[in-house]
C-alpha cells in the first residue's frame, strides 16, 4: 500500500501537477494511473506533489528567510551552476538548457554549467517532476523524468522551486483565491493542499497564472475538482506554459534584482521594475 501511495503521488506529479496541458489525460486513466512512476528507493521524500525534503522535515516550508538564497555575484547576478544528466537525448538536453537560459533574459539569475563549483542542481530523470525548494548546499537533485517532465513550464517550475518558491496555492492567503476541496483528493494525499502560514509573498498579487499553480484537477480521486478559484469558479488556473509576469517580478524582487526589464507574455509587453 505504502508503494502505491508513492507511485500514485509522481504520476499525479507527472500529468497534473505539471500542469494544465496534460490535465486532458487524466480523464482517461484511472487515478493511479495504467502505467505506474514508482519513487526509486534513494530518491528523497516528496511532499507537495513534487517539492523534495530530507527525512524528518514534515512540510515544506519557505526557507529563504533562512539562509537559502543562491549567492548573488559583485556584478549583480546570481551564478546557478548545474549539471544535466547524460541520460537524456541530444532534443531533450537542448529543451532543458533552453528552460535554463529563459531565466536569464529576464531576471538576474544566470545558470551556468559546473566546472568546479561545490553547490550546483544536479539534473537527473528520475521518478517524476521534483526538486528541493532553495539551495541546500553540494549537488541538490532536480528530477525531469523523461516520461513527462521535459516541457518549459515544467522545468522553469522545478527550476523556481530550487530558487526557493512554493507553489502558488500553498500562499497564507490563498483561501481568499481558491477554495480546496479535500473531498475529492485522493486519499493520503491531502498533505499536498496545506497552506503555509508565513509564506513569503513579496507584495504581489495572488497569481491564478503562475507557472507554480497547481490544475484543477490536481489529485483527484474521482475525476472532480480539487481546486476552484473563488469568486469566478470559471477563472483559469494550472494552465500556464511559461513563467507569468509576476513569478518573473517575484524572482527580482527576492534576489533584489536592480534591472527594469522589458517582459514579452503572449501577446501582450510588461515593464516589470525590481
Amino acid at each position: 500500500p505504502t508503494l502505491m501511495l508513492v507511485c500514485c503521488s509522481l504520476l499525479h506529479s507527472s500529468y497534473v501537477v505539471h500542469y494544465g496541458f496534460h490535465e486532458a489525460k487524466l480523464n482517461f486513466i484511472d487515478p493511479c494511473g495504467k502505467t505506474w512512476v514508482c519513487k526509486d528507493e534513494n530518491d528523497p521524500k516528496v511532499m507537495f506533489g513534487d517539492i523534495a525534503v530530507y527525512t524528518g522535515l514534515q512540510s515544506a516550508d519557505p526557507c529563504t528567510a533562512r539562509g537559502c538564497l543562491w549567492p548573488k555575484s559583485s556584478d549583480g547576478n546570481v551564478y546557478v551552476a548545474y549539471r544535466i544528466s547524460n541520460q537524456y537525448s541530444q532534443r531533450e538536453r537542448n529543451t532543458i538548457v533552453q528552460g535554463l537560459r529563459s531565466f536569464s533574459r529576464s531576471t538576474c539569475i544566470r545558470f551556468t554549467p559546473r566546472r568546479r563549483q561545490r553547490d550546483f542542481v544536479d539534473i537527473q530523470s528520475r521518478s517524476g517532476c521534483f526538486s528541493f525548494v532553495g539551495r541546500r548546499g553540494n549537488g541538490q537533485v532536480v528530477s525531469l523524468s523523461r516520461r513527462g517532465c521535459v516541457f518549459q513550464s515544467v522545468i522553469q517550475h522545478e527550476l523556481l522551486h530550487a530558487l526557493g518558491f512554493n507553489h502558488e496555492q500553498t500562499r497564507s492567503d490563498r483561501d481568499q483565491h481558491v477554495r480546496i476541496l479535500l473531498q475529492n483528493v485522493i486519499r493520503g494525499q491531502e498533505h499536498n493542499f496545506r497552506r503555509i502560514r508565513n509564506s513569503r509573498n513579496l507584495g504581489t498579487p495572488y497569481d491564478y497564472n503562475s507557472v507554480m499553480h497547481y490544475g484543477r484537477f490536481a489529485f483527484s480521486s474521482n475525476r472532480q475538482p480539487t481546486i476552484v478559484p473563488v469568486p469566478n469558479p470559471n477563472v483559469a488556473i494550472g494552465r500556464a506554459n511559461q513563467m507569468s509576469p509576476t513569478d518573473i517580478l517575484r524572482v527580482n524582487r527576492l534576489y533584489a534584482c536592480s534591472t527594469v526589464l522589458f517582459v514579452l507574455s503572449h501577446k501582450h509587453s510588461y515593464v516589470l521594475v525590481s
